[in-house]
């Protein structure tokens, strides 16, 4: 794989064409996987290749930044939500249905999909994509869960012991099943994802002991 040291460039100007490579690269990416051609995606840009490498220096580079791009979109809302309806409502059953709810939403979209399909494919030879995937992902809401999990557990309406397992087992009741039948080429559907969440949450309260 070509590397090259990326140039520090600033400026609106640098900047627009740092968005056109990113946005090219990720419809490269999903359409041709991580063997799209630099010389592709920077016709596809339209910018030279040059400009591509003086920007990222390495298609590894180039692809996380196309991973970050791709959640930050996807999840950006769902992670402002969570932070906030946990920090404002003492009602955690229907903030965790919401934040539930809105990462499904956001991680089984297609263009997402593939493009975790394409980290979890090349994750073996650069380690880095998968290191990138998970601190854009929705580990990033695990701060609001924490302090949410810790300032009601303090306040003893909720049992929660250990954290990091807590966590967890929320997304692996809620949202680890639709990963796992992406990985088969297969979704879940709407009603059954509503009940997941519902049931999900449910359960997650239930053997926490949540006091409404």
């Amino acid at each position: 794989m070509a590397t090259e040291t990326p140039r520090d460039l600033t400026g609106d100007r640098a900047a627009r064409k740092r968005r056109a490579i990113v946005a090219a690269a990720r419809t490269a990416f999903v359409r041709d996987g991580f063997d799209a051609g630099m010389d592709a995606i920077a016709a596809e840009a339209g910018v030279s290749k040059v400009t591509v490498y003086n920007h990222y220096g390495s298609k590894e580079t180039l692809f996380m930044a196309v991973v970050g791009d791709a959640l930050e979109e996807a999840l950006a809302e769902a992670i402002a939500g969570t932070a906030e309806r946990l920090a404002a409502s003492d009602d955690l059953r229907t903030a965790l249905k919401w934040t539930a709810q809105a990462w499904v939403a956001s991680m089984t979209r297609p263009d997402m999909v593939a493009l975790r399909h394409l980290v979890v494919s090349e994750v073996r030879r650069f380690p880095q994509l998968g290191t990138a995937w998970r601190e854009h992902g929705p580990d990033r809401a695990r701060p609001a869960l924490a302090a949410a999990f810790q300032r009601l557990t303090g306040a003893g309406r909720l049992a929660v012991t250990d954290i990091d397992v807590a966590i967890l087992q929320l997304y692996a009741l809620v949202l680890y099943p639709h990963l796992v039948h992406s990985a088969y080429g297969a979704s879940i559907d709407a009603p059954t994802a509503e009940r997941l969440v519902d049931s999900g949450v449910d359960m997650f309260l239930t053997y926490y002991r949540y006091r409404e």
